[in-house]
């Protein structure tokens, strides 16, 4: 594996985030932000709309939403679907093809009121844990809209889906009378503070079958402008997979870090080159990962059974580190795996 190395950010993206979010907690306790807009007088005047994304089921719109550094990365107001017609559930998108966002944009946020006016903007970056904004994002489409209050559905097409073939999503609602609190470079901090912001990190892995192995990428970022170390996490929600196989395959250069810095973690083994299986499915983590701020290193997941599975299992890998300062751990994202029975 080939660490890639970005286009350095610009200094003026490098948030002190110890303030910042002092800033977003006395808008949280304050209630609301308004913004100006003209009236037909010419005066301005106070018209604060609040349209939101869920990034968790329970999320009212608040910022941040109740469950600060929880699993923010699987929001369920967004799925991609193959066709024009919204699906059931969340797939997979097809490389080459045409696949559609659909989100859902909920008018009933608890901060303004109203008809919102703004753009829908839709991103991707490899499927993975951490990514910063917007070095790691790239866009996939926009649509201006109007939103009444309620819940509105609408989908973004995404034309011709590149050949990286997992990714994660970004869906953003800009709105000049429904402004960001506040932006960084950390996705995950943007996304917990804004209600406008949501990410949608899920793949399915058909790898149930009782034979072959099912290999996905998995990018790591550092949001700090300074080296910082990360922990990778596996957490079944709920049963693990019977018979499973997990392997990460870190890459020569990630892997001698690791190596370095003692190779500590638990409910693990070293079974390759460069490669560490997971032992334990409960407690499961390689642990101090050293990742600079100029690096979006992507190692491979493989995932395999020793068994037929009759349903589907869901494990999520996480990303473990600092958001705002050296020796913090918070999750910084991650990806939900949902493992099921391979089709026949």
């Amino acid at each position: 594996m080939r660490i890639a190395r970005t286009h350095p950010r610009p200094r003026t993206a490098r948030l002190l985030f110890g303030a910042v979010l002092t800033a977003v907690m006395a808008f949280s306790v304050g209630g609301t932000a308004a913004a100006a807009v003209e009236s037909d007088s010419g005066k301005s005047v106070n018209a604060r709309t609040d349209v939101y994304i869920q990034d968790i089921a329970s999320d009212t719109g608040l910022e941040p939403h109740g469950a600060i550094y929880s699993s923010f990365f699987n929001s369920p107001d967004i799925k991609i679907c193959p066709t024009a017609v919204e699906c059931a559930s969340s797939t997979n998108p097809v490389v080459g093809s045409t696949s559609y966002i659909f989100v859902n944009l909920r008018n009933n946020g608890p901060y303004g009121s109203g008809i919102g006016n703004g753009t829908l903007k839709a991103y991707y970056t490899t499927s993975g844990g951490g990514a910063n904004w917007p070095a790691h994002w790239t866009p996939i489409g926009s649509k201006p809209l109007v939103v009444a209050p309620g819940v509105t559905t609408t989908s973004i097409a995404w034309n011709n889906v590149p050949s990286i073939g997992h990714f994660c999503l970004l869906l953003r609602w800009e709105s000049p009378t429904d402004p960001m609190l506040f932006e960084g470079t950390s996705t995950s901090i943007n996304t917990q503070y804004n209600n406008n912001i949501a990410w949608k990190n899920a793949n399915t892995v058909p790898a149930g079958g009782g034979g072959g192995v099912i290999v996905r990428p998995y990018a790591l970022a550092n949001a700090l402008a300074v080296p910082a170390r990360y922990d990778l996490a596996f957490r079944p929600v709920g049963e693990p997979v019977p018979g499973a196989q997990i392997v990460a395959d870190l890459g020569p250069e990630l892997f001698q870090r690791w190596r370095a810095a003692g190779a500590p973690g638990e409910g693990i083994r070293v079974v390759g080159e460069n490669s560490i299986q997971i032992v334990d499915p409960y407690k499961a983590q390689i642990k101090d990962l050293l990742i600079n701020p100029d690096e979006r290193p992507v190692l491979s997941l493989s995932f395999a059974t020793s068994q037929v599975l009759q349903k589907s299992y869901l494990l999520q890998v996480v990303q473990v580190g600092p958001v705002k300062e050296l020796g913090e751990k918070y999750d910084v994202g991650g990806v939900d795996y949902t493992i099921e029975p391979a089709k026949r």
